[in-house]
């Protein structure tokens, strides 16, 4: 069988990608960094570039789809998503891409991997989650969301494999330098998950069979690492629950889980 591969390459504010492959078909999630800084993070785990077939992005903010123009002019790498989420990639992209459109809600395949896209609370038109199959394999992919819905934590039970988002500590929110209406954002039903509500989050879904969580798009300024794996920790082993966590990195490769 072919090494199937989890890589997050950049997660944060300032980029977010994540690696995927079943060994045949090598997929990206999102691509919010640059086409230089990709290639290099891509080579670092020995992936070329030109070998990407595709790109699956959630949402059309910046840091999710910064290398978009650069991979579509230069390689012509295939953009999945679903329609609103097309109509403002064609509003904010130089190069007309090479959009193939999936349903939110709906599964869909690239070679044997068979990926689904799940809604999400978030600030932009159609967000969207992911959990990836890959043979007996179920990854999930999540980020930027305000708020744990009944239909993420159903998606998100029985996966193998996390990339869940633990934002911030709503603590160091309020104490941040930072303009009311961000801090608003941030903490709202439409911002992003903090260490608390991602703890929960793990609590409900937790399962035997869970052999690794990234903790992910950790904001530099308002959380950090040894907070968020702690708060984490804290509220998964009085009920006994083990847990294997690491954090994703904002500005360099995480950790390459191969299976």
């Amino acid at each position: 069988m072919a090494m199937r591969t989890l890589c997050p390459l950049a997660s944060g504010s300032k980029g977010n990608s994540v690696y995927v492959s079943d060994g045949e078909t090598h997929l990206l999630f999102d691509a919010g960094i640059s086409c230089r800084a990709l290639t290099a993070r891509l080579e670092e785990i020995g992936v070329a570039i030109e070998d990407i077939d595709g790109v699956v992005v959630s949402h059309e903010h910046g840091d999710h789809i910064r290398a978009l123009d650069q991979l579509t002019s230069r390689y012509g790498t295939p953009i999945f998503c679903n329609v609103d989420t097309a109509r403002a990639l064609k509003e904010v992209l130089k190069v007309p891409p090479k959009l193939k459109i999936f349903t939110t809600g709906e599964s869909f395949h690239y070679g044997e991997i068979e990926i689904h896209p799940f809604s999400i609370q978030h600030d932009t038109y159609d967000p969207v989650a992911f959990t990836v199959m890959m043979g007996d394999v179920k990854l999930g992919i999540c980020t930027d969301l305000g708020f744990v819905t009944s239909l993420v934590r159903a998606h998100l039970e029985g996966c193998d494999y996390l990339y869940i988002e633990s934002n911030h500590e709503p603590d160091l929110v309020h104490a941040a330098n930072r303009p009311p209406l961000y801090k608003q954002r941030v903490l709202s039903r439409q911002g992003h998950l903090s260490n608390d509500a991602c703890a929960q989050l793990l609590c409900d879904i937790h399962h035997d069979g869970l052999k690794h969580v990234f903790l992910a798009h950790l904001s530099e300024e308002c959380n950090q690492e040894d907070i968020a794996l702690q708060t984490i920790r804290e509220r998964l082993t009085p009920d006994g629950k083990e847990l294997t966590l690491s954090v994703a990195y904002q500005n360099r490769v995480s950790e390459k889980l191969t299976f």
